[in-house]
């Protein structure tokens, strides 16, 4: 039997086990990449482990999420980044240069190779044909280091596409449809690997756009294959001597395939607040819209804003709405300014945003109370964008731009004649905002602020917890619950006791204080706990917090492997009714958990507040288990190499 695009990438960069579905795998990263909210506490821990110059082909540091400058704190962060970059080996990509997905599939990726970056939307690179996969900065901090990324075998999805898009119908509506198909929760355990004959009409910005968004499916990555579009793509950028052709075997197999016909989608939209609440544009027609943001490692591509620069051309933004823009790279910026588009965009009474994440992490351009928001980005969660009381919706730059010209929430096929964009045949390359590191790197000072404190250890978890109930929460937790994001928070992230002041604090004013005063304790959640990014923050913080345990109905990939890696043990009701019978305040005893954890999957807790019993399981392999007990990923990465040394 052949293999499917997956297997043939996975296999060629096997380092342990058995590439059997449900098997834990190790495999060997190519790349990395950070983002300065989550990079700081990447770099403190990679400096942790005493490792001189990283190991990987290629490891890239951008500063793209934490650019609102109200204090010293990000400055301080980037300054850090900057030198700690130029001390070990790693590319900086500067402030302004633009998001990290979009520089990362510009100047960097490779088809083929593997990718491992410390945010949620790293998988943009499989528009590439990578496997790219988002983890916690520890995860990428140890595959800097040399180590193998460590994941359960994932199924694969087959999303075969037909037929082409029609006028006005876009890749994003493409990946809002899969999600109408899949749910947030349809892609956990999974690739999505995408083929048919539609792939060959979608250009890689498009394929970037839906396998960038693939995230909000929770699945492992999405992948296309690496064709004569990925060719042309390089070769504009002057990078074809990377390519490589990358097809799946014809008799591949898939666990489950999705037929989807682009000639029947119509513009659609992601209503408040998940992104798989799809409706029509056209069933929401004359929806009073008060802002609209474009832009976001989305869908701030060149095709994108040109695509809107032509919309708006000529045109004025409606008096009551708002239309921010956000090139996703300096390249992208550039390229607008040479050949009159921006002027149009800035004609029509659209603010320019600078080429960073912006709106999309909530750093900035909030919505007004109870506003709604018509936003080209992957994620519409509860409060996220800065104003709690939003209602944000996830369009395509079509309908965004077209909502803008009319103050409603317009059909983007009411335009009139459809204009083509062609790609250039070459873009603008010019890389002096990417630093490389250091010849001399014995000669630099990593400077650290103010705000930058050490990394908080873990002790080894005790082999009897006795604790409370600290909250109880519902399906599809969030990370932005768990751990907030926008402008008040992310300058804390190099400062863990700061910001574990505000963990839950959106739903919970008091959750900081009670664990501290109890001294830690369990969460008890529903379905998909920790959905959203990969922030590891939303672990960590709640680690320095004393929490023991986190018992759900089910996790979210990314939020549960960083659980373990901050020693926090995951565990999942065996009957799901027994989640009714908690409440905040119980108090839970976990006895004998070394035993219970290495000799079985399955084993009981008391509840001590109601004389009741919960049978509860985890899936941990035999190395999760060992880093639990350890008390974390970093204290057995240090017992290990002492191990070796003996």
């Amino acid at each position: 039997m052949g293999k499917n695009i997956t297997e043939k990438i996975l296999s060629t960069h096997l380092v342990e086990g058995i590439m059997e579905q449900g098997e834990e795998i190790a495999i060997h990263i190519d790349q990395t990449l950070t983002q300065d909210a989550t990079g700081t506490m990447a770099y403190l821990q990679f400096e942790a482990m005493g490792v001189d110059q990283v190991k990987t082909d290629l490891s890239v540091s951008y500063v793209d999420h934490n650019t609102l400058q109200t204090g010293f704190e990000n400055a301080d962060d980037h300054l850090y980044l900057q030198t700690v970059a130029h001390k070990h080996g790693i590319y900086f990509s500067r402030p302004g240069n633009g998001i990290c997905h979009q520089v990362h599939l510009e100047r960097f990726g490779v088809p083929g190779k593997t990718l491992l970056g410390s945010d949620s939307h790293t998988p943009t690179g499989g528009g590439l044909g990578m496997i790219a996969i988002g983890a916690g900065g520890l995860d990428v901090a140890v595959a800097m280091a040399g180590g193998p990324f460590y994941l359960t075998m994932p199924k694969v999805i087959r999303i075969n596409l037909s037929g082409a898009l029609k006028p006005y119908v876009s890749a994003k509506d493409i990946i809002l449809k899969v999600l109408d198909i899949m749910t947030v929760k349809g892609g956990v355990g999974a690739i999505i690997e995408y083929a048919g004959p539609g792939v060959t009409t979608l250009s890689i910005p498009e394929r970037a756009t839906i396998t960038n968004m693939g995230a909000e499916l929770g699945a492992t990555t999405s992948v296309f294959p690496s064709d004569e579009m990925t060719r042309i793509f390089l070769k504009a950028q002057n990078r074809e001597e990377v390519f490589i052709p990358l097809m799946a075997d014809p008799d591949a197999h898939y666990d489950q395939t999705i037929e989807i016909n682009l000639n029947h989608l119509e513009p659609l939209i992601a209503a408040p607040h998940s992104p798989d609440a799809i409706k029509t544009v056209a069933s929401l027609k004359d929806l009073k819209v008060d802002q609209v943001a474009i832009g976001s490692c989305t869908n701030s591509s060149y095709a994108d804003l040109m695509r809107v620069a032509n919309i708006l051309k000529g045109k004025v933004v409606h008096p009551d709405v708002s239309l921010v823009i956000s090139p996703g790279s300096r390249q992208v910026y550039k390229m607008l300014a040479d050949n009159g588009a921006l002027g149009s965009l800035i004609e029509s009474g659209a603010r320019i945003l600078e080429s960073a994440c912006g709106p999309c992490i909530g750093m900035g351009q909030a919505p007004c109370s109870k506003g709604i928001s018509v936003r080209t980005f992957n994620r519409n969660f509860k409060g996220r964008s800065g104003t709690q009381d939003a209602e944000i919706f996830l369009a395509s730059p079509e309908t965004a731009a077209a909502t803008a010209l009319k103050g409603t929430l317009d059909d983007p096929r009411n335009l009139g004649p459809y204009p083509p964009i062609a790609l250039p045949e070459e873009f603008i390359i010019d890389d002096r905002m990417i630093l490389a590191p250091s010849t001399h790197p014995e000669d630099i000072i990593v400077k650290r602020g103010p705000n930058i404190k050490p990394l908080p250890i873990k002790e080894p978890i005790a082999d009897c917890v006795i604790k409370e109930v600290l909250l109880k929460v519902e399906d599809n937790i969030t990370t932005d619950h768990i751990m907030p994001a926008g402008a008040k928070f992310l300058p804390l992230r190099s400062n863990i006791p700061e910001i574990a002041k505000h963990v839950f604090c959106q739903s919970d004013l008091g959750f900081c204080e009670r664990a501290l005063e109890k001294e830690g304790g369990f969460i008890i959640g529903g379905h998909n706990y920790g959905q959203g990014s990969s922030r590891e923050h939303a672990a960590l913080a709640p680690m320095y917090l004393g929490v023991q345990a986190v018992i759900t109905k089910s996790f979210a990939r990314i939020h549960k492997a960083n659980l373990v890696n901050f020693g926090i043990l995951p565990l999942t009701f065996v009957r799901e009714e027994d989640y009714d019978t908690i409440e905040m305040g119980d108090v839970l005893e976990l006895n004998n958990l070394t035993k219970a954890l290495t000799t079985t999957s399955e084993f009981t807790i008391h509840n001590l507040t109601k004389n009741l019993h919960y049978q509860v399981r985890h899936d941990l392999s035999k190395r999760f288990i060992n880093i639990v007990l350890a008390g974390g990923l970093l204290n057995y990465t240090r017992q290990s190499a002492n191990l070796k040394s003996q």
